[in-house]
């Protein structure tokens, strides 16, 4: 894979996780509100746009596992980091959700 192939599926990576980051704090801003529908309905959203960044990701794991080499490209760790930290904010999200339904 070139490094503008790799370059473009890091550009993918940060944005589908970048909306998913958006829809996730928008959901916690939602729940604050304690408007529970709502912020279920973007956490869903979020979870439609990791799906989206999986699929990106994955298409450079294949290329990876079938012996392509894989271009270096900042722009494509970015991505990486961008999703991993998205990831976590999902996961502590229903637990926040969750905090505020009780309270």
């Amino acid at each position: 894979m070139k490094r503008e192939e790799a370059t473009l599926l890091g550009f993918e990576i940060v944005a589908y996780a970048g909306d998913a980051r958006s829809k996730l704090l928008e959901a916690l801003k939602a729940a604050e509100e304690k408007d529970f529908p709502r912020a279920e309905r973007l956490v869903e959203e979020a979870n439609t746009c990791i799906i989206e960044a999986h699929k990106a990701q994955t298409n450079l794991l294949t290329q990876e596992a079938a012996g392509d080499d894989i271009a270096y490209s900042v722009t494509m760790m970015h991505g990486q980091d961008h999703l991993m930290t998205t990831l976590l904010l999902k996961d502590l999200m229903h637990h926040f959700i969750e905090l505020y339904k009780r309270g």
